[in-house]
């Protein structure tokens, strides 16, 4: 939930279309004319490409259109007129978020500690893996654990098998938590800009295996990580987050994974805390993260 919808129910509008004069007065006086009370409103224009992205969050109480046709109202009065891709989301909706986990841990462990104290507004129904080692921490949590092995033979089955138990699950997104697999155009389709992942690199260098063995041949003095949403070209999708650590000649490889699993770990929570509160707009390749 967002810090300003904490306490009553807010709607938050992201939008994107071409720039043009007045939009930010078109969108306020919307709301302004139905009686809502804006909460929080970034804007950034794409001077480039000439497009315009905007992020507003105002309060419902006493506001003048039903919620359930807020979109219609929208969408007909400066939506369409002006262009726009947007969408609407309501502070009282709760996220279903699953996660996609292979042997690794670390990233695991610390959503579930963010899920389990409350830090995040989401619900977790299931953890898909294709591997069984932590099922038993899913089950001392009383989450859904489905064991579902993946090779070359069975991709596409085993794929399809997941996505109707996402389909079942009313998955809103997914997680990959160090879940070591290419997922599939098909998989990817099905959830457009709503696959989350963390890669072990300071994309794109030292991709691979063996990222943090390579970093420390070259004598790196940085390591870091990068999350970002999947797409069907392999971890160059719209990135949502990075950091870095220093490192120096005296970290052993040891060394080197520990910080680099620490740092993937803060990245990847970053990067799910700002889907969650509808922080971020893509467009083309690239993200608007509003801070």
């Amino acid at each position: 939930m967002t810090e300003g919808a904490s306490k009553k129910k807010a709607a938050t509008l992201l939008i994107s279309c071409p720039d043009s004069k007045g939009l930010v007065a078109q969108v306020t006086g919307f709301i302004q004319r139905h009686g809502g009370n804006v909460l929080g409103l970034e804007q950034h224009v794409d001077s480039r490409d000439g497009v315009f992205f905007m992020r507003i969050e105002w309060d419902l109480d006493g506001f003048g259109v039903p919620t359930e046709r807020l979109n219609e109202e929208f969408g007909a009065e400066l939506g369409t007129p002006l262009q726009m891709d947007w969408r609407l989301h309501f502070s009282d909706e709760v996220p279903r978020m699953a996660l996609f986990v292979s042997k690794q841990s670390h990233c695991l462990y610390d959503i579930l500690a963010r899920c389990q104290s409350g830090e995040w507004n989401v619900e977790l129904p299931l953890i898909v893996s294709n591997h069984p080692n932590l099922e038993p921490v899913a089950r001392n949590l009383g989450i859904d654990y489905h064991c579902i092995p993946i090779d070359r033979s069975n991709k596409r089955e085993q794929e399809q098998k997941q996505i109707e138990l996402l389909r079942e699950k009313n998955i809103d997104f997914i997680v990959l938590a160090r879940y070591m697999q290419i997922v599939s155009g098909e998989f990817i389709d099905e959830f457009p800009d709503r696959i989350i992942n963390i890669h072990h690199s300071f994309l794109p260098a030292f991709p691979g295996a063996r990222p943090y063995h390579s970093a420390h041949d070259r004598g790196v003095k940085i390591i870091g990580a990068t999350s970002h949403y999947v797409t069907a070209d392999l971890d160059a999708g719209p990135i949502i987050e990075q950091d870095v650590v220093h490192v120096s000649h005296s970290d052993s490889v040891r060394d080197l994974v520990r910080k680099g699993r620490d740092l993937e770990k803060v990245v990847l929570s970053r990067a799910i805390w700002l889907h969650l509160n509808r922080k971020l707009l893509v467009w083309r390749n690239r993200t608007v993260v509003f801070a």
